[in-house]
């Protein structure tokens, strides 16, 4: 039930093999719908086999904020480790497959087996990492350059899955993607119009084509990956 997507690469086959053991079950989610809430209690952690989930913070009058959005292989449900409490929503973007990873099972197992601590601190500093980018794009870069930084990190994780880094569809909304990146959907709408007049790409209502990677990476003035 393990495939090589449900946990980052980097582990021999054996260990793989006893993750497997691990993986007892999987979650269908079709598109909208929810793996959790904030305030659930957290038994698992789940890394995405197929599919792409949001995940989003909401305060008590309602407001949204979205703080990431992942796909296959990437791990989400880490931040509820703390005090054994999600402290997000995560929702499914388009109909979506997680494993689950159950904690105590994943507490007998990594006595067992150190490399798997050595992953999940991996993961940890990966989150820690993907949070700081998010600080830096939203204090630091212009408009255009959050945008431009958005598609290219994108781009380059769906390249690490052999994906196309060139061509690929966006599952979310550009309204979803203006509440991440901290802007309008007006000001997403116009950039994507500006990007395609400059011809660093072609876009078609969510299907994306990079035209130009040099300037766009250019324009974004920040490391993507």
């Amino acid at each position: 039930m393990l495939s090589e997507l449900c946990l980052p690469l980097g582990m021999v086959r054996t260990e793989v093999s006893r993750l497997d053991e691990l993986i007892k079950e999987r979650i269908r989610l079709p598109k909208g719908t929810a793996l959790f809430h904030l305030g659930d209690k957290t038994e698992a952690v789940y890394g995405i086999r197929s599919g792409s989930i949001k995940t989003q913070l909401e305060d008590s009058s309602g407001q949204v904020q979205i703080t990431g959005f992942l796909l296959p292989g990437e791990i989400l449900g880490m931040d509820g480790l703390l005090n054994n409490e999600h402290v997000s929503h995560a929702i499914a973007l388009e109909d979506s497959e997680v494993c689950v990873i159950r904690l105590d099972e994943m507490d007998h197992l990594s006595l067992q087996m150190p490399a798997l601590q050595q992953q999940f601190r991996r993961l940890m500093s990966k989150e820690i990492n993907r949070s700081h980018q998010l600080v830096m794009a939203l204090g630091a870069l212009r408009s255009e350059q959050r945008l431009a930084a958005f598609l290219l990190n994108l781009s380059h994780r769906l390249a690490a899955l052999g994906y196309s880094p060139y061509e690929f569809v966006l599952r979310m909304s550009r309204e979803e993607i203006g509440n991440y990146l901290g802007l309008t959907l007006e000001t997403v709408s116009r950039l994507f119009s500006r990007f395609a007049r400059e011809g660093l790409l072609h876009i078609q209502q969510r299907e994306v084509k990079i035209l130009d990677m040099p300037a766009l990476r250019a324009l974004s003035g920040s490391d993507c990956g």
